[in-house]
Order: structure tokens, then C-alpha cells, then sequence
């Protein structure tokens, strides 16, 4: 090989090692790409939906009541869930006639298409946590459960904020 085509040749190895770096710097840091899997969060996500999940927003705040979260389970990290911020630190958390009260004050839940069947209180949403709740209820597994409770921020991977399949239903979460 001539002194031309391996100068060539390095030039565009060097042009995919920049691509694949520049690749995982905004995969790991910036956006990640995710796929709904399971029912949890019908009416608002669908099975099979795919998102664009923003990690950056909680690198300078902490989550916002009914931001839509994609976090590490707590008693298996490999595994990812996908809910609704409820409940802050400092929260009391109460479910009771099909209701969700935060503060006492009853939550407006435009997202939610049936009454949640559980009743439920915690009294505070510990420090660096928040509570979360699936917009379907009544087959989502959440903050209710000990197995999951109310999620450190140290799980939390970003915030769902695009929908991008499928195409009808395209455009931002809300």
C-alpha cells in the first residue's frame, strides 16, 4: 500500500473512532433512546411506544411534579421503569377512595382514565426521592410497592420527553 492510500486510509478510521466517541459521549450524557414495554402507563405510553429519554434536566434540578421518568428498579438496576412523578421530599403521599391526595390537597389527573383501586398513605417522601405512580394504576408497579418505594434520585436515568414511534403519535410528552 502506497504512503497516499494509508494516509487515506487512517483519515477515515480516525473519522468513525470520532464518530463512535462523540456517539456514546451523547448516548451516556445527553439522550437515550428507550422502548415502553409493559401497560403501566396507559392511557399516556403504550407498549411497543419508543421515547427519547433527556438526562440532562436532573443533572441541574431535581424532577417535577408529573414529569414522566425512566428509572434504574430499585431491587434490580438492570432493569428500567418508566412513571410519573407524584411526590417530592418532603411529600405526604395518601390514595383513598380511588383519589390521590399530595399534601392533602386532592391531585387533578387529567392522565388517568379509571379510579385507583389500592389505598395508600405514606406520610413523607424521604430526602432525595420521589414517588411514583404508573397512569394505570391498577397494573402498575410503583412507589406503592416495598420492592420499588419511593425512588432515589441516584436511579433516576432522565426524563421521557419525546415520543418518536410510532410516527401518528409523534411529538412531545406532557
Amino acid at each position: 500500500m502506497d504512503k497516499k492510500t494509508m494516509n487515506e486510509v487512517l483519515s477515515w478510521i480516525e473519522v468513525i473512532v470520532v464518530a463512535f466517541v462523540i456517539a456514546f459521549l451523547i448516548r451516556g450524557f445527553i439522550f437515550e433512546p428507550i422502548t415502553v414495554n409493559g401497560d403501566s402507563m396507559i392511557p399516556t405510553l403504550h407498549n411497543g411506544d419508543d421515547l427519547i429519554v433527556f438526562k440532562l434536566p436532573y443533572r441541574f434540578s431535581p424532577p417535577k411534579y408529573g414529569d414522566i421518568i425512566v428509572f434504574k428498579y430499585p431491587s434490580d438496576p438492570r432493569y428500567h421503569y418508566i412513571k410519573r412523578v407524584i411526590g417530592l421530599p418532603g411529600d405526604s403521599i395518601e390514595i383513598k377512595d380511588g383519589e390521590v391526595y399530595v399534601n392533602g390537597k386532592k391531585l387533578i389527573e387529567p392522565y388517568i382514565n379509571e379510579k385507583t383501586l389500592m389505598d395508600f398513605k405514606l406520610d413523607k417522601v424521604p430526602d432525595d426521592t420521589v414517588f411514583v405512580l404508573g397512569d394505570n394504576r391498577n397494573w402498575s408497579r410503583d412507589s406503592r410497592y416495598p420492592d420499588v418505594g419511593p425512588v432515589p434520585f441516584k436511579n433516576i436515568i432522565g426524563k421521557a420527553t419525546i415520543r418518536i414511534w410510532p410516527l401518528n403519535k409523534f411529538g412531545l410528552l406532557r
